[in-house]
């Protein structure tokens, strides 16, 4: 029963609910007015009935006393027949009386219409008894009046004392109609009350239903579309056909609105994609990876570079939580920080340096900032910047070994200078002439050894810069027979010998020839540097084999220099091009800047080549580098085309043994 009871309290509240405000003062109105009137209709029938009891009162308590006065005598001398024809004829005379009864002084009825006394002694042999009302006074003259209730209707009784000179002889008792006029009109009254009551409600409700029809379901239907367009539905329409009122006007209005913000949706929509494209393929384009994130830490949007450095898919971003798609690495450092910068609880930008491990060794710097909204309040997303610094991070290292290393080589022919020269100031007046002769001749040397470093750092400068070097047409012979001669005492010092070997005819090349005497006087001096008594030093130039090049492509020129020296192991000839990288660090024999085989091979990169060599320990080594053939047109810079350098690899020039045999392997990075 109670949830019966709730059901329809439920609905009833869901009902009332979708009326407007305008129906609900309808409604209220109405019921105030129709209970206004229903209460003064119902007041009116009142005071009718009230009227009507009192003169019914009034009619019974006269017709009673005059009953009493003409009955009274024949009870008296009990005239019972006089009394039934008196009765009869007075009842018959009226239509306002309904009962009329006569009891003696105990009450008991011997005499009534239509109750007779003999027609009851007939029938039953029982005698009826009145019972008089609790408050009957017998010795009261005037008669006592009360109204009750019957199936027939309301009856007045009326018990009047029957006296004769003072004596008590019984009781009548009549029962009084009331006026059927007034009974009429007052059902008359009530009635219309209803009707009109009835008849107020149902016009309310057929108001309703027409407001419903007619005005409140366009509205609620506008007030729809309103919502919808408010929530970005653009394709809105309210499709109910309405005259040229007021509302129709409305209803027009607001699709002719929705029309004009739908095409102004697939307007706006078009240049938010063409500029989104835009965007991203900027973003694409950027050398640092660019990740943007959103607040549920899921990626938006990814970079080429982004993509590569963490080995993503470059078209499709990662789906789910970001974090689960980034290296160990950096899913350690970063997962507390990007949940803090979601949270809105780090605003400021952060910088972090993570070294990975897999798939390849590099060193990336991440930069993590907020995206807010307008206000600068709500986290919308956050920015991540990823740079690969590898490259920095090497030359840092580098930057640091090459001071480091100065500094070192600088150290030990400064020392050993002011070493001899204290020695020389304080001491001089003890040591002998030959001990001074040899102090100075030291201190010469290391000054000389101090000069040449100071020298190869300010070459490996300038090279390493980005100076213009002039070009021209340059005679192999020149530099290599300049070089040969340079050389040939010192070759003739340590029982080595100098090898010339250049092919006939060969045509001029594109080089410096300042360059090409640096180049050829590190590698011949290393060569006698580590080759002992009895080896050799070879300088051969002869046409690179083709490789299928270009019909217009006019070839290269090869340039070997082999000696029979100690050799490179193969753990070394990769670092052998490095700064102050020197072979004798392993062997501890021979000394040097360790900067001469980096000057050579900047310099043949300068003239778009590529240094190369072949080393065994023991047996010697062989350098070697391709020129290109001088064609008529002058070159004055250092950009010779790549198509014109034929780079030949190790295996293929070992393959074709083009190398000398006087010197089978690559030599140790040393200045002359």
């Amino acid at each position: 029963m109670v949830e019966l009871f709730q059901k329809i309290r439920t609905l009833i509240a869901d009902w009332w609910k979708d009326f407007t405000l305008q129906t609900r003062l309808m409604a209220a109105a109405t019921l105030v007015v129709s209970l206004i009137m229903s209460s003064l209709t119902f007041w009116a029938v009142n005071t009718i009935q009230l009227d009507a009891r009192l003169n019914d009162t009034r009619f019974g308590r006269d017709l009673g006393l005059l009953l009493a006065a003409n009955t009274a005598p024949l009870v008296e001398s009990q005239q019972l027949d006089e009394l039934a024809l008196f009765s009869r004829r007075f009842m018959e005379s009226t239509s306002s009386i309904r009962y009329m009864l006569y009891a003696n002084q105990e009450g008991y009825i011997f005499f009534g219409i239509p109750y007779s006394d003999s027609a009851v002694k007939s029938s039953l042999t029982l005698s009826r008894r009145m019972q008089l009302p609790e408050n009957y006074v017998k010795s009261v003259d005037l008669p006592m009046i009360r109204q009750h209730l019957t199936p027939a209707g309301e009856v007045t009784d009326v018990f009047v004392p029957l006296k004769s000179k003072g004596n008590y002889l019984g009781v009548l008792a009549l029962g009084i109609n009331p006026n059927p006029t007034v009974v009429a009109s007052s059902h008359l009254t009530r009635d219309v009350t209803i009707a009109v009551f009835v008849c107020i409600w149902v016009m309310v409700i057929l108001g309703a239903v027409f407001n419903a029809l007619t005005i409140t379901q366009p509205i609620k239907e506008l007030l729809t579309g309103v919502k919808n367009i408010a929530a970005g539905n653009f394709k809105q329409r309210i499709d109910l056909s309405r005259g040229g009122d007021e509302l129709g006007e409305l209803i027009q209005s607001f699709n002719y609105m929705a029309e004009r913000l739908e095409r102004y949706e697939e307007q706006n929509i078009e240049e938010l994609t063409a500029e989104k494209a835009k965007l991203e393929r900027l973003v694409s384009t950027i050398a640092d990876g660019a990740i943007l994130i959103d607040a549920n830490m899921e990626v938006v949007l990814a970079n080429t570079a982004a993509s590569r450095i963490f080995g993503w898919d470059a078209k499709l971003p990662p789906e789910g939580n970001v974090l689960q798609h980034l290296p160990t690495e950096v899913r350690v450092q970063m997962t507390r920080p990007l949940y803090q910068a979601a949270k809105g609880d780090s605003s400021d930008s952060q910088e972090f340096r993570i070294t990975l491990i897999e798939p390849t060794s590099r060193t990336i710097r991440l930069l993590l900032n907020s995206v807010l909204d307008q206000s600068g309040e709500t986290v919308k997303g956050i920015a991540l910047t990823v740079q690969d610094i590898t490259r920095e991070v090497a030359l840092n290292a580098a930057k640091s070994q090459f001071i480091s290393n100065i500094s070192h080589e600088l150290r030990t022919p400064l020392f050993n200078i002011k070493s001899f020269i204290e020695t020389l100031y304080e001491y001089g007046d003890d040591l002998s002439e030959r001990e001074r002769q040899e102090f100075l001749e030291t201190a010469n040397n290391e000054t000389d050894r101090l000069t040449r470093l100071v020298n190869d750092v300010l070459d490996l400068s300038r090279l390493e810069s980005n100076r213009r070097y002039q070009f021209s047409a340059l005679d192999i012979h020149q530099p290599i027979e300049q070089i040969l001669r340079t050389y040939q005492l010192n070759a003739k010092d340590k029982g080595i010998e100098l090898i010339q070997d250049i092919e006939e005819g060969l045509p001029p090349v594109v080089g410096n020839y300042d360059l090409m005497l640096q180049v050829f006087g590190n590698l011949v001096g290393n060569g006698l540097k580590f080759s002992l008594a009895g080896g050799c030093v070879a300088i051969r130039a002869y046409r690179a084999p083709s490789a299928g090049d270009h019909p217009d492509f006019a070839g290269n020129v090869r340039i070997e220099i082999s000696d029979t020296g100690i050799g490179i192991a193969p753990e070394d000839q990769d670092a052998i091009f490095d700064r102050f990288y020197r072979v004798e660090n392993r062997v501890h024999t021979l000394e040097g800047t360790g900067l001469g085989l980096s000057i050579v091979k900047n310099i043949i990169d300068k003239h778009n080549s590529q240094m190369c060599l072949v080393s065994e320990v023991g047996v010697g080594t062989t350098f070697w580098f391709d020129l290109s053939v001088y064609e008529s047109v002058a070159v004055e810079s250092t950009a010779v085309p790549e198509s014109d350098v034929a780079e030949i690899s190790v295996d293929e020039a070992a393959a074709e043994n083009t190398i000398s045999p006087v010197g089978a392997q690559t030599m140790p990075k040393e200045s002359a």
